[in-house]
C-alpha cells in the first residue's frame, strides 16, 4: 500500500542522518552501546537510537549540550561526557533521561552547576563533576532531586566554598569524593544534611576546615579518608558538644604531613571518638624523631583503636628515631598492626612486651636483620600474636629466624618469604603450634627436617628444589610452583594432602602406584597404574569444549551475518508491514490531525522545510503538515511513528529527486521488492518531482515506482517563478481534494 511506500521513503530520508551518526560513531550500530570517545567531535551527533543504554562521548571537543541532543535516548543508563570542553548545558538537556544511572561530566569547563540539569534524573546513582572550573555549588543544593544518588565526585583546584544547604536532598551516599585542595571556606553544618556516607574522600590542605568536617561527619561517615593535609595542632575537641554513638570507624591519611607535636595532639583528640577502630597512614611524612608528648597522651582517655596501618611512611633520619618510651600504656588493646615499606629495622623489647592483645603483625618490606630480630622478638614480647609477616626484609639465617619466632607461644601463621636465606639447616626450632609457613623465594636449595612437622600449609615456591621427600602427616596444602622438580612428591608421606600446586617445574613422571584417580567417576579411587582409558575418555572435557567452541563460532557467524545484512532490521520492518496491512486504510475522521504527511530525502530538506512548508502552512486557510523532525514522538520506534503519522494524515506527499533514487538506502529495500508498494487506484498519495529523473536512473528493483510515474500524474517543480505559482495552486488543489 501507499502507507508502506511512505515508510520506506521516510527511512531513505533519514539515512543521511544515520550515515552521519555512523561516521561519527562507527561502533553505534545494532548495539545498545555507542562508543563515540576520542573521535574529535565538536558537538553531540543527532540520531542516537532509543534502544541504547550506554553512550560514551568522552575525550572529544564538545562545548555545548543542547536540549535536543539527547532527546531520543530515553533508555540511556550510562552517559560518559568526561574530558571534553563543555562550558554550557541547556536546562532541559537531560529531561528525557529518567532512566540514567551514571553521568560523568568530569574534566570539562563548567563554571557553575545548575539544579535544573539534574531535576529529571530520578534514577541517577553515580555523578562525577570533578575537574571543572566552578568555585562553589551555588547558594542552594544542585542535587535536591537526586534521591537515589549513591556516589558523588566533585571539586577542582578552583573549588573554594562549601555552604550550608549545598547537599540538601541527599540522604545516603556510598561514596563522596571532594577535591578541595584550595577549599578556603566551609560553613559548619554543611555536611550534616547527609545522614549516612559509607566512604568519604576529601583532598584538603586547610587544616582548620579539616577539624570542622570531622565534627560534622562524626554521626554520618563510616570511613573518612583525608589526603594532602598538613595536620594542625588542634586545641579544640573534635567532639565538642556531640554525643554518641558516633558512626566514624575508620580514618585514613594519605600524603599527609605530621610533626611530633601535631601527631601527639592528634592521638589525644582521636581517643575522644569512641567509634574509631581503624587508623591508616599511607605515603605520609613525619618531620620528627618520636619526641611525642607521652605524658599528655597517657593522661588522656583510653584508646578505642584496634587496627593501625602505616605504609610507606617517610621519616628523615629514621635511624635517630626515639624508642617511644612512655607509649607502652597506649598499645595494650591494639589487635592488628601493619608497618610496611617504612624502613623499620627494630622494635625495642620493652615496647614489644606491651602489645598484649596484638593478634596480627605485618612488617613486610622493611630493614629487619637477624641480629636486631633478637631485640624485636625478645622473650615475653607479642604474647598473643598469631600471624607474623616478615617477608621482604634482610634476614639471612633461617635457623636464627626460626629460633627467634619460637618465642611466640601462640604463633600459627608465619610469612618469611622473599628473604635471602640461601641455606637451610638440618634441624630448626619453631613455634609449637605453627600451621602455616611461607618460605617462597628464599633461595633454599632443598628441604630438610628443619621444616616443622606441625604444618598444614607449606609454600616453598620459587626456590631451587629438585625433589620433595619430607614426611608431613598434617599437611593439607603444598605449593611447589617455580622449582626444578622432575617428579611429583610421593603420596604416602603426605596422606592428608588436599591441594598441590606444581606449575612451572620440569615434571616428566610420578609414582603411579601411590596416586589414585579422582575422575572419571567410574574409576575414582583406583590406582593410576591399574587404569587404562581410551583417548576419548581421557579427553572428554576437551571434546565437549571443542563442540561448545564450534557451536559458539557458528552462532557468532550467524550474528555477524545478521549484523552485516541488517536481518533484524528487515524482520522488524516485515512485522511493521504486516501490522500495517491489518489496520484500516483510513483513520476515522476524528483521528485525522494533518492535511499531509511529508516524506522526503534529507538532502532535499532545505527546499521542503524552507520553501514548501512556508508556502503551505502560511496559506489561507493554512495546511497542517507532519514533518518527522518536528512532529514525531521522541523515543518511539521510527516505523511506528511513520505509520501513526500516515494514519493521522489525509494525504501523503512524496518528494522525489535524484538524491532519493541514487541514495545508498536502496540496498535496504532489496529483500522487500516483492511487496506491493503502490496502490495505483489510491489517490491519497501525491508525487512531487523536485527535479527531472531519468527513467534509467531509477534502480530496476523499483519497477513499481517507474510504472506509476508513467501512468499517474505527478507535480513537477518548475524553474520559473510564474510556473511556480501555478505549481502551488495545483498542489493546494490536490491537498484539498
Amino acid at each position: 500500500t501507499w502507507q508502506v511506500l511512505a515508510i520506506y521513503m521516510f527511512l531513505a530520508a533519514n539515512l543521511s542522518e544515520q550515515q552521519a551518526l555512523k561516521q561519527a560513531c562507527p561502533s553505534c550500530d545494532a548495539s545498545q552501546l555507542c562508543n563515540c570517545s576520542s573521535m574529535g567531535l565538536d558537538f553531540i551527533p543527532l540520531g542516537f537510537p532509543a534502544k541504547i543504554t550506554v553512550l560514551n562521548l568522552a575525550y572529544n571537543r564538545i562545548k555545548h549540550i543542547q536540549s535536543q541532543d539527547l532527546q531520543q535516548a530515553v533508555n540511556l543508563r550510562t552517559l560518559l561526557l568526561q574530558s571534553n570542553k563543555i562550558s554550557s548545558i541547556d536546562d532541559d538537556s537531560f529531561q528525557s533521561l529518567a532512566k540514567l544511572e551514571l553521568l560523568d561530566l568530569s574534566n570539562n569547563s563548567l563554571a557553575h552547576l545548575s539544579p535544573l540539569w539534574f531535576r529529571h534524573l530520578f534514577s541517577l546513582q553515580h555523578l562525577c563533576l570533578q575537574g571543572n572550573s566552578y568555585r562553589d555549588l551555588g547558594q542552594s543544593s544542585p542535587f535536591s532531586s537526586l534521591r537515589n544518588l549513591s556516589s558523588l565526585h566533585l571539586g577542582n583546584p578552583q573549588f573554594s566554598v562549601i555552604r550550608q544547604g549545598n547537599f540538601e536532598g541527599i540522604e545516603l551516599l556510598h561514596k563522596l569524593w571532594i577535591d578541595g585542595s584550595n577549599l578556603s571556606q566551609y560553613e559548619p553544618g554543611s555536611l550534616k544534611s547527609i545522614k549516612a556516607i559509607n566512604h568519604m574522600i576529601i583532598n584538603i590542605r586547610n587544616s582548620n576546615i579539616f577539624s570542622e568536617i570531622v565534627r560534622d561527619t562524626l554521626h554520618s561517615v563510616t570511613w573518612l579518608e583525608v589526603t594532602e593535609i598538613k595536620l594542625p595542632v588542634e586545641t579544640k575537641s573534635l567532639v565538642q558538644n556531640s554525643t554518641g554513638p558516633f558512626r566514624i570507624q575508620k580514618l585514613t591519611f594519605k600524603e599527609a604531613f605530621f610533626t611530633d607535636q601535631t601527631l601527639s595532639r592528634a592521638i589525644v583528640l582521636f581517643k575522644e571518638i569512641s567509634s574509631l577502630k581503624v587508623l591508616e597512614a599511607i605515603n605520609c611524612v613525619l618531620d620528627g624523631k618520636g619526641r611525642w608528648n607521652t605524658k599528655e597522651i597517657a593522661r588522656s582517655r583510653e584508646s578505642f583503636v584496634e587496627t593501625v596501618t602505616i605504609i610507606k611512611a617517610m621519616i628523615q633520619n629514621f635511624h635517630l628515631f626515639f624508642d617511644l618510651k612512655g607509649m607502652e600504656s597506649q598499645i595494650t588493646k591494639l589487635k592488628r598492626l601493619t608497618i610496611a615499606s617504612s624502613n623499620v629495622f627494630m622494635v625495642p623489647c620493652n615496647l614489644a612486651k606491651n602489645f598484649l592483645s596484638l593478634l596480627y603483625l605485618d612488617f613486610h618490606d622493611n630493614l629487619l636483620v637477624n641480629n636486631r630480630l633478637n631485640e624485636t622478638i625478645c622473650k615475653g614480647s607479642w604474647p598473643s600474636l598469631q600471624t607474623l609477616n616478615l617477608s621482604q626484609n634482610s634476614l639471612k639465617s633461617l635457623e636464627q629466624t626460626a629460633e627467634h619466632t619460637s618465642r611466640l607461644p601462640n604463633l600459627n601463621n608465619l610469612d618469611i618469604s622473599q628473604n635471602n636465606f640461601g641455606e637451610i639447616p638440618d634441624a630448626c626450632e619453631w613455634p609449637k603450634h605453627l600451621k602455616y609457613l611461607n618460605l617462597s623465594s628464599t633461595q633454599i636449595p632443598k628441604v630438610t627436617k628443619c621444616i616443622p612437622l606441625t604444618l598444614e600449609v607449606l609454600d616453598v615456591s620459587g626456590n631451587n628444589l629438585k625433589e620433595f621427600g619430607l614426611q608431613l602427616s598434617f599437611l593439607k596444602e603444598l605449593y611447589l610452583t617455580r622449582n626444578q622438580l622432575k617428579t611429583l612428591p610421593g603420596a604416602a608421606p603426605i596422606p592428608n594432602l588436599v591441594a598441590l600446586s606444581v606449575r612451572r617445574n620440569k615434571l616428566n613422571g610420578f609414582s603411579k602406584e601411590e596416586y589414585v584417580c579422582d575422575s572419571p567417576l567410574a574409576v575414582r579411587g583406583a590406582q593410576v597404574g591399574a587404569v587404562h582409558l581410551s583417548l576419548m575418555e581421557c579427553h572428554r572435557s576437551l571434546m565437549v569444549s571443542l563442540i561448545c567452541v564450534l557451536v559458539f563460532l557458528v552462532i557468532l557467524l550467524l550474528v555477524a551475518v545478521g549484523y552485516k545484512y541488517h536481518l533484524v532490521w528487515y524482520l522488524r520492518m516485515t512485522w511493521a508491514w504486516l501490522q500495517a496491512k491489518q489496520k484500516p486504510k483510513r483513520a476515522p475522521p476524528k483521528d485525522v490531525c494533518y492535511d499531509a504527511f511529508v516524506s522526503y530525502s534529507e538532502n532535499d530538506s532545505d527546499w521542503v522545510e524552507n520553501t514548501m512548508v512556508r508556502e503551505l502552512e502560511q496559506a489561507c486557510p493554512p495546511f497542517r503538515l507532519c514533518l518527522h523532525k518536528r512532529d514525531f514522538v521522541p523515543g518511539k520506534w521510527i516505523v511506528d511513528n511513520i505509520i501513526d503519522s500516515i494514519e493521522k494524515s489525509r494525504k501523503t506527499l512524496f518528494v522525489l529527486s535524484e538524491h532519493f533514487v541514487q541514495s545508498e538506502w536502496c540496498k535496504y529495500e532489496l529483500d522487500f521488492s516483492h511487496f506491493r508498494l503502490f496502490d495505483e487506484n489510491n489517490d491519497a498519495a501525491i508525487l512531487i518531482l523536485l527535479e527531472p529523473i531519468q527513467s534509467n536512473a531509477i534502480p530496476k528493483r523499483f519497477c513499481k515506482l517507474r510504472k506509476i510515474m508513467n501512468t499517474k500524474t505527478y507535480l513537477e517543480w518548475p524553474a520559473g517563478e510564474e510556473q511556480q505559482q501555478m505549481f502551488w495552486e495545483n498542489l493546494k488543489g490536490a491537498l484539498k481534494s
